[in-house]
């Protein structure tokens, strides 16, 4: 069974003794709104976190909205946000028929596009789930075109050309994790599907937030 990358929305209040305990699995948080405390490190909206060791996420003063991704061998679950002040909601999960081979790394980033702004069709060299944050895209890809305001998320197999559209009269950015070949720490994913886009100047603008070798989950 493939491995399954999950995205996750948890969203904890400030009440007292309220505190998120996860288990050992590799995992990027991005914390949308409010501040938290995981593992130790204070981070406020906007920071972001990556580890694979059991972790506890605790919220702010102000609690806290996260976007956790997390990647399992398939039959694994993950434990959901449960309790007073505490809710978990599941917002996507994909399995990676299209893992890349040999040792990984779990990216964890944004791209960010001025108003009008696109990606030309291109592909990647390892699978991902994506989520807006803000502004609005329109995704073109096996033939469709699907489109996403704050909060929509989707998945991107690598493999597949897409072409995205950023919203014409504001900026847009998402949040993305990806799954891709350890020898790309630090370097672009990216691969133009026409050659001529290859010489064009480029709309978007990355921030990465972690490049992390992780372990090897399940056959592939």
């Amino acid at each position: 069974m493939h491995p399954v990358l999950r995205l996750y929305e948890d969203i904890l209040s400030s009440a007292e003794n309220v505190e998120f305990k996860l288990a050992p699995l590799p995992r990027f948080i991005f914390v949308v709104h409010g501040s938290a405390t995981i593992d130790g490190q204070e981070l406020n909206a906007g920071d972001a976190w990556q580890g694979s060791t059991a972790t506890t996420v605790k919220p702010g003063a102000g609690g806290v909205t996260c976007w956790r991704w997390e990647l399992a061998r398939g039959d694994q679950g993950s434990p959901a946000a449960c309790g007073p002040g505490m809710q978990t909601h599941e917002k996507l999960s994909a399995y990676l028929e299209t893992l890349p081979k040999g040792e990984l790394l779990m990216r964890g980033d944004s791209v960010a596009f001025p108003p009008g702004g696109c990606a030309f069709l291109h592909c990647h060299q390892g699978p991902g789930i994506r989520c807006l944050i803000e502004g609005g895209i329109r995704i073109d890809t096996h033939g469709r075109s699907t489109s996403y305001g704050p909060g929509g998320a989707w998945y991107e197999s690598g493999p597949d050309p897409v072409f995205a559209q950023g919203a014409l009269d504001k900026p847009s950015r998402f949040i993305r994790v990806m799954i891709l070949p350890r020898e790309l720490s630090g370097k672009s994913s990216i691969q133009y599907v026409n050659e001529d886009d290859k010489a064009k100047p480029k709309s978007q603008s990355y921030q990465i937030y972690a490049d992390a070798p992780i372990e090897y989950l399940g056959k592939r």
